[in-house]
């Protein structure tokens, strides 16, 4: 794991900001056992074979999970905004995260990179 990524986490002022963004950061492990991570644009992006997988962006009122390469993937209906290439899940204080259905869903995406 990068320490950058790590000091970015850690460095978040509300709590509930880095358990979501250390579980999404789980998940793309999970899903990509062989990530690159790296704090580009000022929030945590991971690559595989140095192409763009998924990123991670913070507001006050969410935490955005991107991924990326999913145009030929079925997303849930109402879950994710975006246009058919990249898909953001965003999640509020006291939302749940289903971590096998964006393992799944990484992994799938990131597939073909």
């Amino acid at each position: 794991m990068n320490q950058e990524v790590t000091q970015f986490i850690e460095e978040m002022k509300e709590p509930w900001h880095r358990e979501f963004t250390s579980r999404l950061r789980d998940v793309v492990h999970q899903a990509i056992p062989d990530v690159q991570e790296r704090i580009q644009y000022k929030k945590p992006h991971f690559l595989k074979n140095g192409k763009y997988a998924a990123a991670i962006s913070t507001s006050k009122e969410a935490v955005s999970f991107i991924i990326f390469n999913c145009s030929d993937l079925d997303f849930p209906e109402g879950m994710f905004d975006g246009p058919p290439e990249r898909k953001t899940l965003k999640l509020r204080q006291g939302d749940t995260v289903d971590s096998e259905q964006l393992v799944t869903l990484v992994s799938q995406a990131s597939s073909s990179l």
